[in-house]
């Protein structure tokens, strides 16, 4: 169930691999245990227009949506493990960012199609 959504600024960075920036998330995500492997989806958006503080200086901002449930402990570990993984893989990147969202479990629906 958990979605990640990284957007990031198409420069300003020492070196951009999304597929290897994604591979990274996703085993940062699963380590910590309040994500399982299988269930995290993870899609990635590039920005060619944008500002940070108001100049072009790189950025990869990390959006986590999660069903609600877990505790703020639970997020924090996420939220850390997930920056922590973003800043080895972009150490000269400007800004860095993660914030993890609740989702009402009661709106929250989907379909999936058999295989």
């Amino acid at each position: 169930m958990p979605h990640l959504v990284i957007e990031y600024s198409a420069d300003g960075h020492e070196r951009f691999d999304v597929t290897e920036v994604m591979r990274a998330l996703h085993a940062a995500a699963a380590s910590t245990g309040v994500v399982q492997a299988p269930d995290i989806k993870i899609r990635a958006i590039s920005y060619d227009d944008y500002l940070v503080a108001g100049i072009r200086d790189g950025f990869c901002h990390v959006s986590v949506f999660l069903l609600e449930g877990r505790t703020p402990e639970q997020k924090l570990k996420l939220s850390e493990s997930l920056r922590t993984s973003l800043s080895k893989m972009l150490p000269r990147t400007k800004s860095l960012s993660v914030d993890i969202r609740d989702m009402d479990s009661s709106a929250y629906k989907k379909r999936l199609l058999p295989d």
